[in-house]
């Protein structure tokens, strides 16, 4: 094999910042200040009115008031450097960074958590309820209002959220002629010989275009389907004859998003198909704004926990629920710690963020023949991903070529792509 060409997307300022990032510093220097306050307050209303779970529940906020600070850096250094070129892939990781770093700070405060609540347990201490419990509710409304603030009416904290897909393509809007989408994720077109059924198949083979009619007893004859894409470039494939439907010859490069022209006995008919920016690697994630969410929402269930507990024992004298409520406490914000030390140190190890994806990039190359030598992606930033190729051809197709199929694909901010010529 010899070296033919190589090529990259033209993309030169690798600034692989997540959306809505200086949004998101702002929200976390606003809300440090105010559980920097509940940090203190709760603090020391704990040691003065001797409740362990009010001080548990104060060293927590000190943890996400310092988790908030170290996001706020975060998002304000990786801002100021984005454009740095000592970065050779930006700074979009930066968050990620941070994200571990808080939760393993939050692993250790668990522990400590637990250790204290424990030997509290074991010897129990009196407690004053008249003065814990208000303190602990005012720790509950301000970890509300700070999950509120960093939230800024947002649905979702980048947690993945984002609908699923099979591997039938459906089209999307109201095709010409009466024609509807269905349930079945099929695209409903009225034809003159029959409702038809237009979808994308790649189910264990590279995605083809499937056409099935309604009880329809007439030959439709022969069919075929143009895509248009957003540039204005066309391609036509021939549906041939299968058991019970009719499917294209050839596979339809990726990306999926362009509109289908069916033209079937002496008519046109349109769908319009959409390229879903998916996020089943959960690559779209703002790992930096979501440890700063987990600190805030796992100190909101320990306070909850420590109402309870202090309640319960102003009730019916039981004051090993106080230390109970600071164990159980202590679980959630390890469990909390541990999702995070899990998704972070993947995207710090360059683990492939998205394996659907990753196959998508193997079949756009490998649907005409070609071979996928070689296949890296990997995380830069939030909602962006990097991608290299390394692809074996014996049709003599430069690097552009490829480059110009995958790098319409969802996500994909860095392509490098490295074509051989095999012998």
């Amino acid at each position: 094999m010899t070296r033919q060409d190589v090529t990259r997307a033209p993309r030169y300022d690798h600034v692989y910042l997540g959306a809505g990032h200086e949004r998101n510093e702002r929200r976390a220097w606003f809300v440090i200040a105010l559980c920097g306050a509940m940090m203190l307050i709760e603090i020391a209303g704990g040691l003065a009115y001797g409740s362990i779970a009010l001080v548990a529940d104060g060293l927590h906020m000190s943890t996400h008031a310092g988790a908030l600070l170290l996001a706020a850096l975060a998002y304000t250094f990786s801002r100021r450097y984005a454009r740095d070129p000592r970065f050779s892939f930006g700074t979009g990781k930066l968050g990620d960074l941070a994200g571990f770093t808080s939760a393993v700070v939050l692993a250790m405060i668990a522990l400590l958590i637990g250790w204290e609540a424990a030997a509290r347990l074991l010897a129990p201490v009196p407690i004053r309820f008249g003065e814990a419990i208000p303190i602990a509710v005012l720790g509950l409304c301000v970890n509300i209002a700070s999950a509120w603030l960093l939230g800024g009416g947002d649905h979702h904290h980048g947690q993945g959220h984002g609908h699923h897909h099979g591997h039938d393509h459906h089209g999307h809007g109201r095709p010409a002629h009466g024609g509807d989408h269905a349930d079945d994720g099929s695209h409903r077109l009225e034809t003159s010989v029959g409702l038809a059924s237009l979808t994308i198949h790649e189910e264990g083979a590279p995605p083809r275009f499937r056409l099935a009619f309604d009880l329809s007893e007439s030959d439709p004859g022969p069919a075929t389907v143009t895509t248009v894409r957003g540039d204005g470039s066309r391609q036509a494939f021939a549906l041939v004859p299968r058991d019970g439907y009719l499917e294209s010859e050839a596979a339809i490069p990726e990306p999926h998003a362009f509109t289908a022209l069916l033209h079937v006995a002496g008519g046109e008919h349109e769908a319009h198909f959409e390229e879903h920016d998916h996020a089943h690697g959960d690559h779209h994630r703002d790992n930096n704004m979501r440890a700063a969410v987990v600190h805030v929402l796992a100190d909101a269930a320990v306070s909850a926990l420590v109402i309870v507990g202090l309640v319960l024992a102003r009730l019916f004298g039981w004051l090993w629920m106080d230390p109970l409520a600071g164990i159980v406490g202590a679980l959630v914000i390890a469990s909390w710690s541990w999702g995070l030390v899990r998704d972070t140190g993947a995207i710090l190890l360059d683990m492939t963020p998205d394996r659907e994806l990753e196959q998508r990039l193997r079949r756009g190359v490998e649907a005409e023949g070609d071979h996928v030598v070689d296949l890296h992606l990997w995380r830069l930033g939030p909602g962006h991903l990097g991608a290299i190729v390394a692809v074996e051809t014996r049709k003599g197709r430069t690097a552009d070529f490829y480059r110009e199929r995958l790098g319409r694909l969802p996500s994909i901010s860095h392509l490098t792509v490295e074509v051989t010529r095999a012998t």
